[in-house]
């Protein structure tokens, strides 16, 4: 009876301790939406002529091999951009690096254009690891990947979540200079042997203020630990977290800063306003109403559950709007086709969760449409940044209850 007692306690403290945790990570997560003024979802864009960045060296300037000036020249490239023009001299002299700039600004070709360089009539060694918190952006910076190193014999591998593990292991059984992949899937191939961490010098953390969360930084640390041989610490984000500065002191000493504080920033050339939902109105048919309008050209959607999604995206299919959906229970072919086919324009409207917020270069976006108000400024900062990018004009609205 008294054995029974105790493994009770211990029962009801392990719930207590994991409650905690789970409270303590659902309030760093979801900050109430009550908390955010609504004001602050409304702002005109600013001319994109004032604030363009006019780099001082043209692409054919840039310090790097022919071959990639030439893949940059094919890709449409004139001039850096400021974070590409930045970053290239302390990256290439394998300075340890911080990166903050607004999305849309091309901060993974930042971080690719030097690396890259400098393993050019390298062995294929895996020596670049580069981390990204979703599968879509893992995908799209290893189809950048190679679109800048074409024709330079250089090699990646791509490791996502929702593809085949033993797919995966027989790639990695032929050697690569790049590794880019997701945390789970990463740290799944270093348990099966697959990915040796000691092979890697350089680790670059796209979007780090997302793998630095509490849901992604064990497994960073697990990577970082395991890297014993790691010469250069590469970090990119849109935003800041001044809460993640003692994880980030640990993951790198001398870190070089470069904060992008002009050139063209994605929030200041969005027209941002909001929607006001009263208590009775059909949110469904207002968000109808909107996409019908032949302004709406390529809308981005955005609701805070998948449950949601799925039933704007059913709602607007039966009104007659070309939509699709992606979140997390998707299967990952689902996802790349939804997104292709949006990038494409084979579909008017996508709907997401945030699955979709970060780092994915989809271009043209007329308008990104939050239907709920976000829980925090971080999110909506990352959403709106899918329109408005490059210096082109976007326009953002906010449902608010």
């Amino acid at each position: 009876m008294n054995k029974t007692r105790t493994q009770n306690k211990k029962n009801q403290q392990n719930f207590s301790r994991k409650n905690s945790f789970s409270q303590g990570r659902q309030n760093r997560f979801k900050k109430s939406s009550k908390t955010i003024d609504p004001s602050v979802f409304i702002k005109k864009a600013t001319s994109t002529e004032d604030t363009k960045y006019v780099a001082t060296r043209l692409i054919t300037k840039l310090p790097v091999n022919k071959g990639i000036i030439n893949n940059l020249i094919k890709k449409g490239y004139e001039m850096p951009t400021q974070i590409q023009d930045n970053t290239l001299e302390p990256l290439m002299e394998g300075r340890n690096l911080i990166g903050i700039a607004h999305t849309g600004t091309g901060k993974t070709g930042a971080f690719l254009i030097p690396l890259i360089n400098k393993l050019i009539n390298e062995k294929p060694a895996s020596q670049v690891l580069v981390v990204a918190p979703t599968r879509e952006l893992a995908v799209q910076t290893n189809n950048e990947f190679n679109s800048i190193a074409a024709g330079l014999k250089l090699y990646s591998n791509c490791l996502i979540g929702g593809t085949s593990v033993y797919a995966d292991v027989r790639k990695l059984k032929k050697p690569s200079h790049f590794i880019i992949g997701t945390p789970g899937r990463l740290n799944d191939m270093v348990r099966q042997g697959a990915i040796k961490l000691k092979d890697f010098n350089t680790i670059v953390l796209d979007e780090f203020d997302r793998l630095l969360d509490m849901g992604f930084s064990q497994e960073i640390n697990q990577l970082v630990d395991g890297m014993v041989n790691r010469r250069q610490t590469i970090l990119f984000a849109a935003t800041n977290d001044n809460s993640q500065k003692q994880i980030i002191d640990k993951l790198a000493t001398d870190l070089v800063e470069i904060k992008v504080s002009n050139g063209i920033s994605t929030v200041d050339t969005v027209d941002q306003d909001i929607v006001r939902i009263k208590e009775g109105d059909k949110k469904l048919e207002i968000l109808l109403d909107m996409v019908r309008d032949e302004s709406f050209e390529k809308v981005l959607v955005f609701a805070e559950t998948k449950r949601w999604v799925s039933r704007i995206c059913k709602h607007l299919r039966q009104s007659g709007v070309k939509a699709d959906e992606i979140h997390s229970d998707k299967s990952q072919n689902y996802r790349s086709k939804a997104l292709n086919s949006f990038k494409k324009q084979s579909i008017q409207v996508l709907v997401a969760t945030d699955v979709a917020s970060r780092g994915l270069d989809i271009s043209q976006v007329s308008h990104v449409i939050n239907y709920q108000q976000p829980n925090n400024m971080e999110s909506y900062i990352h959403r709106i940044g899918r329109t408005g990018r490059a210096g082109k004009s976007g326009k953002a609205i906010t449902f608010v209850n």
